[in-house]
Order: structure tokens, then sequence, then C-alpha cells
């Protein structure tokens, strides 16, 4: 028995950790170095950031068909290659606005005042939007292709736990992004960190040519893995053949018929908004509340320690099912919903993070530590929810389909995630103009608030709307014909 399996689902990991490498550097830079440079503000940051996300989206309905026609092998080095060029597109946001502008160096386009700073604010927000829906393009394929090799890699049972690994990279990435790019920025610039962590994906390109087949042609696999790989089989209906069951595509629009498809999307719509928004606006949260830089030493350590919780405790999330089935003999998809109810609950934790970390004054700035502790407990859920939820796709589609319906997922969360992102810029600065009031807070604190309140509540909704939709396990069949 080898174990090349593990090879594959280290090489997703890595992927999916420069993914959200490259995601990262915006929202770690924007507010110290970015923001002084441009005149941005909150509604500039947050119109970038939902176009981010609706572009995403729309990429996502087609990635996964993409994937599918190209292969996974060829589908991968597609995208990664095409996020990597839109990461290093951020470094000339700078020049580009320079010669728009008539203004030479960042210290003049600081210095910039009146209609000068409106239109370098204007030109310089749309570069970053342009490189950023180059990002958005080549990012849209990762899961796609990422749950599909998890699919044609691992057995049913095992899924779950691959995705949990590999999605952990998802942590990695915002683990390591804190420790690395605030302080490329401060000494090398802030376009050297969008340079330097884009190349990585080209690194990882030269990996995945000569390490990806598929198992039945992979010279690393050896006949009892691939037997291992292939132990599902006997769960094909009388009359398909195991290959046209485990490899039959379903046409596009036809997907959109199967209340398994809408039961996914539903769960990504309402949850994944809800990690991005962690995820982008975090440290801006962290220098508003509590007036701390992510290039100080304070910053860097909250936020490493924010998704070194979230790394440990999602990998066990991805577990969890398994355990289930382990001991109660259940199918997978019983066994995942059962723990993403109780994944579910963790985000609730959220509630307390503005209350209980504007409780302490006289803990001056390490007040911080109290919502970010609080925050980590509903991030590492939405990992370990996130897992199991990518997994309810290869539970039910045939490898031939899994692609294509986890795009049409992506695409719902990009929606979601965009119409969070739009309305978290516009509010905190509704928010901060107007003082506004909210259940004892006010200003942007109150705005925050707000929108914590929403994250919270987020994945129970979801849950009770999946269990509606598909209330128990059932495969998806191809036709015989």
């Amino acid at each position: 028995m080898t174990n090349y399996r593990w090879v594959i689902c280290a090489m997703l990991f890595f992927a999916t950790t420069i993914n959200y490498l490259d995601r990262q550097v915006l929202s770690l830079t924007w507010d110290e170095f970015i923001k002084p440079e441009f005149h941005w503000n909150e509604e500039h940051y947050g119109n970038i950031t939902s176009i981010f996300s609706i572009v995403y989206a729309i990429c996502m309905l087609f990635a996964g068909r993409f994937v599918e026609w190209m292969g996974t092998k060829k589908g991968f080095l597609w995208a990664i290659g095409v996020w990597s060029v839109g990461a290093c597109m951020h470094a000339a946001c700078g020049l580009i606005t320079e010669w728009s502008v008539g203004l030479h160096g960042a210290a003049e386009l600081t210095r910039a005042t009146g209609d000068v700073a409106v239109m370098v604010a204007t030109i310089s927000m749309y570069c970053f939007l342009v490189a950023r829906c180059v990002l958005a393009l080549g990012e849209a394929g990762n899961f796609p292709a990422a749950i599909k090799a998890t699919a044609e890699y691992f057995p049913k049972k095992d899924r779950a736990y691959a995705t949990s690994i590999f999605n952990a990279g998802a942590s990695i990435g915002a683990l390591f992004a804190p420790l690395s790019i605030p302080l490329l920025a401060k000494y090398f610039g802030w376009e050297i960190a969008f340079i330097i962590i884009g190349l990585l994906g080209f690194i990882w390109m030269g990996f995945w040519v000569f390490l990806y087949d598929k198992p039945a042609k992979s010279k690393y696999v050896s006949p009892p893995e691939l037997e291992y790989i292939e132990q599902d089989r006997h769960e094909q209906p009388a009359g398909v053949s195991a290959e046209k069951q485990d490899e039959g595509k379903i046409p596009f629009l036809k997907c959109f018929t199967y209340k398994q498809t809408w039961a996914f999307a539903a769960g990504k719509f309402m949850t994944d908004g809800v990690w991005w928004f962690f995820l982008f606006w975090t440290p801006s949260y962290l220098s508003m509340q509590f007036d701390i830089k992510m290039s100080d030493g304070l910053g860097m350590a909250l936020i490493f320690t924010l998704y070194a919780i979230v790394t440990v405790l999602s990998i066990f999330g991805g577990k969890l099912p398994t355990i289930f089935i382990a001991r109660s003999g259940q199918n997978p998809y019983a066994a995942r919903m059962k723990a993403m109810l109780i994944f579910a609950f963790f985000p609730l934790f959220v509630l307390l993070a503005q209350p209980l970390g504007m409780s302490f004054p006289e803990l001056g700035k390490n007040a911080a530590w109290i919502p970010v502790l609080l925050i980590s407990m509903g991030c590492a859920a939405h990992q370990a929810w996130s897992a199991n939820l990518f997994s309810t796709v290869g539970d039910m589609f045939p490898k031939g389909a899994i692609a294509t319906v986890t795009g049409i997922g992506g695409m719902a969360g990009g929606i979601g995630s965009m119409i969070l992102q739009k309305s978290a810029g516009n509010l905190f600065v509704y928010a901060g103009n107007t003082n506004l009031q909210f259940l004892g807070f006010e200003g942007k604190p109150a705005g925050y608030f707000v929108i914590f309140c929403i994250c919270a509540v987020a994945y129970l909704i979801g849950w009770g709307v999946m269990k509606s939709l598909v209330p128990k396990y059932e495969l998806i069949r191809i036709n015989a014909n």
C-alpha cells in the first residue's frame, strides 16, 4: 500500500495556502500603507472587496465547468497561473496612478489635496479593481479543482478529513501573512509584498506538472492504494456501470434541477461572506478599535494567534464525521450534517467579541486579545463547516460533476460575500459620519457590532435551509442510457 494520495493532498494544501496569501496582501497593507498614499476610506476598500467577491462569484460559476473540460491537472495550472499574474499586477497600481495624475512618487501622492486627492483615490481604486478582478478570475478555479482532485484520490469516508487538511491552507496562509507581508511592506514597499507573494504560485506550478496524474494512470499509486481509493464503486445503481456513474457528467443547466445543488449553494451563500469579512476586515477593525498597526509586534501576534487557533481546530472538524461514521455506521451525509450543526453554534461566540472587548479599558491595547480569541472560535468553526460542506458534493454527485457543482456553490458564496463586504464598507462610513447607535455602541464600533451579529447567526440559518432541502442522503443517479 502506497500513500501517494497524501502527497496530492499536500499539494492542494500548498495551493490553498498560496491562494490565501495572495488574497491577504491587500487587507494587511491597505490601512497602514495604501490608504494614506491614495487617500482611501472604508468605502473605497469596501468597493474593492465587494467587486472582488462578485467577480469571484461569476467566475466560480464557469470555473468548475472549465476544470471539468480541461481536466484537474491543466485546469489547476491555468487557475494558479492567472491568479499569480493578478497578484503581481497590484504592484503596478501606484505607477499607473502617478502617471495618470502627473505626480511623481508616493510622497507627492500622499501630499495631494482637494480635487487632486479625489482623483488619486478614484484612479488608484480602479487600478486595484482591475488587478483584483484578474486575481478573482484565477482564484475561482482553486476550490473546484481541489475538490475534484480530492474526489479522485480519496474515498468518501476520508474526503472531509482530506478536505479539512488542504482547506487548512487558508488558515495557514492567513497565519503566515501577518508575519511576512507587513514587514515586507514596511521595509521594501507594499509593491514588493505583492510581487514576492505572487511569485510563489509559479513555483507551485513547477511541482504540479510532474506530480499530478489520475490515480489509475499515476506511476506512484500502487494497486492496493488504487483499490482503496475506488472502494465506493459498490454504491453504483443496477444497470449503470461503475465507470459511467463515477465519471458521468451532468449537463450544466441540469445541475440546477437538483435539490442537492441548491442546498450546497445555500450553505455557501450564508457563510462564505462571514469568513471573507473577518479575513478582509479584522486588521482594519483592530486599527480602528484599538489603534493597532499590522506592522507592530502586537498586531502580528494577534493575527497569527487568530489563525493558529483556526488551523488546529479546523482540522479536527474534518475528522469528526469520520468518528461518527466509525461509531454509529451513519452514511457520510448524515454524519457531516450532524457535525455541521455542532459547528454552527460556535460562531455565536462572536456576539461577545465587541461587548467584552470594550469592557476592560484598563488593559489598553491588550484588550484586543479578547475579541480576537472569540473571533478565532467563529473562524475555526467556519473552516470545519466549510470542509464538510464541500464534501457533501462528493457524497452525492458523480466525480464528473463535482467541479461544476462546486463552482455553482462558489458563485453563491461569492454573491453572499459581495453583499456583506459592500454593506460593511458603506455601513462603517455611515456609522462614523452619523454616530450610529446600536446596543450601547456608537460610531464605527456600532457598525462592527451590527456585522458581528449577522455573522454569528448565519451558520444556523444556513444549516436549517440545507436540512430542509436535503433532509437525508440521496445519491444522484446517472441515466443508464
